[in-house]
């Protein structure tokens, strides 16, 4: 099959399977005597199992180190588990941050509780400040300033 068959029953774009290609999470196809591109169901399947890696927001590197584990079958699946292991950290971390910014953003969000002109506007001014905060030389400012304080709604 040509690289638009593969991209479509991939479900991708012909430049995914491209950059894939370049890569390395994809063999080189064969040529054909027009010197297309020709692919086979082995590059259909480790196309679709790249992409459902990705899904899993793994790492290029990551989706590298389960491509070789895969290549030899007799091996056990230690390796496998200990990668998933580390990714499944990697998201825990990941989420921690997450739920972080969200308190960060609804304390900020507490900062208004009423519509005003925006030179009144506690969310701007607050806003403003962590920019001068992060300025050369200040540090670097993790979250908003006064986003930990209750938000309090008269």
């Amino acid at each position: 099959m040509r690289i638009g068959e593969l991209a479509r029953q991939a479900g991708c774009t012909v430049e995914t399977v491209r950059y894939y290609e370049r890569e390395g999470l994809l063999d080189p196809p064969e040529r054909g005597e027009n010197n297309y591109r020709l692919y086979g169901r082995d590059h259909l399947e480790s196309l679709r199992f790249v992409r459902n890696c990705r899904v899993l927001e793994m790492s290029l590197e990551e989706i590298r180190a389960l491509a070789d584990l895969r290549r030899d079958p007799g091996k056990d699946c230690g390796g496998v588990n200990q990668l998933l292991d580390a990714h499944i950290a990697h998201v825990t971390e990941r989420i921690g941050r997450l739920e972080t910014l969200r308190g960060q953003l609804t304390a900020l969000r507490g900062l208004c509780d009423r519509v005003a002109p925006l030179g009144d506007c506690a969310i701007l001014r607050e806003l403003s400040a962590v920019q001068e905060a992060r300025e050369p030389g200040a540090g670097a400012a993790s979250h908003v300033r006064g986003a930990h304080a209750a938000c309090r709604k008269p």
